[in-house]
């Protein structure tokens, strides 16, 4: 008997437990978790650019947002109320300097594109606006990720587009992951909006993993002042033993055996073997591939293989850093090679609220020295570098940005000084995947306070992103009710980015 109602426990695409366990329940017509996970859209063909050159993205966001002061942006001659505390270095590009706190990322400079003139209207934490094509922001819709006004999230769509393109709807590996577990769902902010399937249905959000391990370095406070909690925040340390995994609900339910789902499968093969001359009402057109789609989430062990860094050499390991952030850059070079698309790291809360984020308003010199800064330039540094060493980065795109910068004057009266946010001129650096190598993209003023050259929006990262993926950026994902929606929202893909 079919049956998509019942408990709300989800899964970690948005789908039910209940509609997983009723899969093999078939009726007349044999439907299932598959035509659950059947987007309400009308399908359109979306032409692929001949001179789509990368096959996978990873895509690493830092939310809370880093200083462009301290890391790609120091202003070297500033006054010392703009420059801070810590100072520029050269690096093995040219020209080229950067904060003191990244002399690792300094000696791979030479093979990324570092975006100086990332800016935008909304100084809030607007991480959906920076990972969708959403034309306007509201501080309400921060807390809220399945309001109507969101957009698709840019794995989303690359996760529709590539299906739509292919015909394929169960490839071996999800298209669209999401690391290291569902977005802000360890720390107080828990509905933080942002990397959602939105209009094109819960079954395009992120495939989830989940993180097993604790923390073994407490981090800087994130207020000095008044904080009294010490957080062991896992992305700043963790034991050699801590594992990823598929997130609740990703995996076979506990009573259905691996020989019982197989068994499900075949008999729903047998039964479309029969079913030749079922008319193919518009209801259930795209039943059988959205019924593979659902077996490949729960089917395929490559996954799980891909998520196990424990398989690398120790040495590999370190190189990344024993940290949560650095072994989920790992797991994210493994899920490419294995075949996946579009991978997100998100470096989010752990614990009270900004644990572990990057938004320092208060306690902003020892965080970024002691934490932040480190951590970030180990484990970007050893993705670019095993990634070229492997002959991997010219076909997988490597984005880092976060949803705003931060303020050019410092702010003395918090304990450790603070930066707050700060949207009309920030950084970002991208890598690989048809990106320049050894390229400075933009200009901003004596204080980093705005854009003087090459203003670049989020949009333009989207619309570019998309393009080296084998999308024409001006293509168009359709709502509920089939009206067109352009990928990138208003943004225009900048070939200054390009090689």
């Amino acid at each position: 008997m079919l049956r998509i109602l019942g408990s709300r426990k989800t899964l970690c695409n948005g789908i039910t437990r209940r509609d997983l366990l009723h899969v093999g329940g078939v009726g007349a017509l044999g439907l299932g978790l598959g035509d659950l996970l059947r987007a309400e859209t009308a399908k359109q063909r979306t032409p692929a650019r001949p001179d789509g050159q990368a096959k996978a993205c990873i895509f690493l966001f830092l939310f809370g947002s880093p200083p462009q002061h301290e890391t790609f942006d120091p202003k070297p001659d500033a006054p010392r109320e703009i420059q801070g505390e810590m100072q520029s270095i050269e690096t093995a590009l040219p020209g080229l300097r950067i904060g003191e706190g990244l002399p690792q990322i300094a000696g791979i400079a030479d093979r990324l594109t570092v975006v100086r003139s990332m800016t935008h209207q909304y100084p809030i934490h607007c991480c959906a606006y920076v990972m969708s094509g959403m034309p306007k922001y509201s501080i309400p819709l921060e807390t809220k990720p399945r309001a109507p006004e969101h957009w698709p999230f840019m794995g989303s769509v690359v996760d529709y587009l590539d299906g739509v393109k292919s015909g394929v709807k169960s490839p071996v590996m999800p298209r669209n992951m999401g690391l290291p577990w569902r977005f802000c769902s360890r720390g107080s902010s828990s509905n933080q909006a942002g990397p959602y399937g939105a209009f094109l249905g819960n079954g395009y959000d992120p495939f989830w993993t989940d993180f097993e391990g604790a923390g073994t370095t407490v981090v800087p406070k994130l207020n000095a002042d008044s904080q009294t909690e010490k957080v062991l925040d896992p992305h700043a340390g963790i034991e050699s033993s801590a594992r990823f995994r598929l997130a609740p609900g990703c995996g076979l339910p506990k009573d259905i055996s691996s020989r019982r789902f197989d068994a499900r499968r075949h008999l729903l093969a047998q039964f479309d073997t029969a079913r030749p001359g079922i008319d193919r009402l518009a209801a259930v057109a795209d039943y059988d591939e959205h019924q593979q789609r659902a077996f490949s989430l729960i089917g395929s062990n490559r996954i799980r293989q891909a998520l196990d860094v424990q398989r690398e050499k120790a040495a590999l390991r370190e190189r990344y850093g024993m940290t949560l952030f650095g072994q989920s850059c790992l797991a994210a070079r493994r899920l490419v090679e294995a075949g996946a698309r579009f991978v997100t790291i998100f470096w989010d809360p752990f614990g009270p609220h900004g644990a572990s984020v990057w938004d320092t308003h208060s306690n902003h010199y020892p965080r970024l020295k002691n934490y932040l800064l480190p951590v970030f330039d180990q484990s970007y540094s050893a993705l670019i570098g095993d990634l070229d060493e492997r002959g991997l980065l010219d076909e997988t795109l490597v984005l880092c940005t976060s949803e705003h910068g931060r303020t050019p004057k410092i702010d003395s009266k918090p304990k450790g000084a603070a930066r707050h946010h700060w949207s009309r001129a920030y950084s970002s650096v991208f890598a690989g995947g048809g990106m320049a190598r050894g390229r400075v993209v933009g200009r901003t003023d004596a204080i980093a306070g705005d854009v003087v050259d090459t203003p670049v929006s989020p949009k333009d990262m989207q619309a570019t992103t998309f393009r080296l993926l084998g999308f024409d950026e001006h293509a168009t994902v359709p709502d509920h009710q089939g009206r067109p929606y352009p990928i990138a929202g208003d943004g225009r893909h900048r070939p200054e980015l390009l090689g």
